[in-house]
């Protein structure tokens, strides 16, 4: 479990390496990575803060890799802005028959006519079970649905899924039709 201040360095990683990297003077390569040195630096927090947050962050948020060239980077695993165009570069994948979205009851009316839309991300988030689905949309109420996605059918019908680091499924978007409330 973070700390609070572990909590809200995890919430400036989101902010700089999902929606706003030049608020830290950064630039994101086209994959959405960027030099640990470099993160370091313009955040002003040791390499044993930023460790701590992303081995211990609740959901894997962030990844750390070392490059060919030998330079250690790190991105955010999704959930980017559509401000922040990066290039995931994760190969489509065959979706289980049933994946889950967690929302606020008061968005049902606008999903049951529009479907599932990113807004102002790169990509709808679905989780691949009922709980993690839960989770994400308790975070702002307790009053939450979840909706069972029909992503076997829809891949069939020709729409693409990518399975990112962390196991949170992503997609364009999912069309009314393939959406119904989940009841255990």
């Amino acid at each position: 479990m973070l700390t609070r201040e572990q909590v809200r360095l995890s919430k400036r990683l989101s902010l700089v390496l999902r929606h706003r990297p030049e608020t830290a003077g950064l630039t994101l390569d086209a994959n959405g990575w960027v030099p640990v040195a470099d993160l370091l630096a313009a955040l002003r927090i040791s390499r044993a803060e930023l460790d701590v947050v992303v081995e211990h962050n609740d959901k894997s948020r962030f990844a750390v890799r070392t490059g060919a060239d030998g330079v250690e980077r790190i991105r955010a695993n999704q959930g980017h802005s559509r401000r922040v165009q990066v290039d995931l570069d994760l190969p489509p994948a065959q979706p289980p028959a049933v994946l889950f979205h967690g929302t606020p009851r008061a968005n049902l009316g606008a999903i049951r006519r529009e479907g599932l839309r990113p807004r102002g991300r790169q990509h709808v988030h679905l989780s691949p079970d009922v709980a993690s689905a839960l989770a994400v949309g308790q975070r702002r109420t307790a009053d939450v649905v979840v909706l069972a996605v029909e992503a076997g059918a829809m891949a069939a019908a020709g729409h693409v899924f990518h399975r990112s680091q962390n196991g949170v499924w992503l997609t364009a978007a999912v069309p009314p039709g393939s959406l119904r409330e989940h009841s255990e």
